[in-house]
């Protein structure tokens, strides 16, 4: 079953050059830690998206491939001048392919408190049924 289940949500992997867009973003670009559950009728993203707000998250879902960005951006107040900043600002991107198992039409999202929640339908399966033969 573990086999069945990589093979339903792949994550791309994260590499130093990940995408020819990408390598000309600037600034930071961080990789969102996500947990990855299932039942039998769907299967539950979690990514943690510390700081980003829904207007600047964006789910695009393209060819198979489920992107995930979003944008930290720094507080600004005009009274306050930064002394020391540990607080770390810039974009979440990840990518994740999807197999014929997950029924595209019906993904839903929430963000709340700093987590991304995609939910990700299964396709429904014929329920089994006795076929009746009729003489003719």
């Amino acid at each position: 079953m573990a086999e069945t289940r990589t093979q339903e949500l792949q994550a791309q992997e994260k590499k130093e050059v990940t995408t020819p867009a990408e390598g000309t973003r600037p600034g930071v670009t961080f990789t969102p830690a996500v947990d990855i559950f299932e039942t039998e009728t769907a299967m539950t993203l979690l990514a943690d998206m510390p700081g980003v707000g829904n207007d600047k998250l964006d789910i695009d879902l393209r060819e198979n491939v489920l992107t995930i960005e979003g944008a930290v951006e720094p507080p600004e107040s005009k009274e306050e001048v930064f002394i020391f900043r540990e607080y770390p600002v810039g974009k979440y991107y990840r990518q994740f392919t999807l197999s014929e198992v997950i029924d595209q039409s019906r993904i839903e999202a929430g963000l709340k408190d700093g987590v991304l929640r995609l939910t990700l339908p299964k396709v429904e399966k014929a329920a089994p049924r006795k076929i009746t033969v009729s003489a003719g």
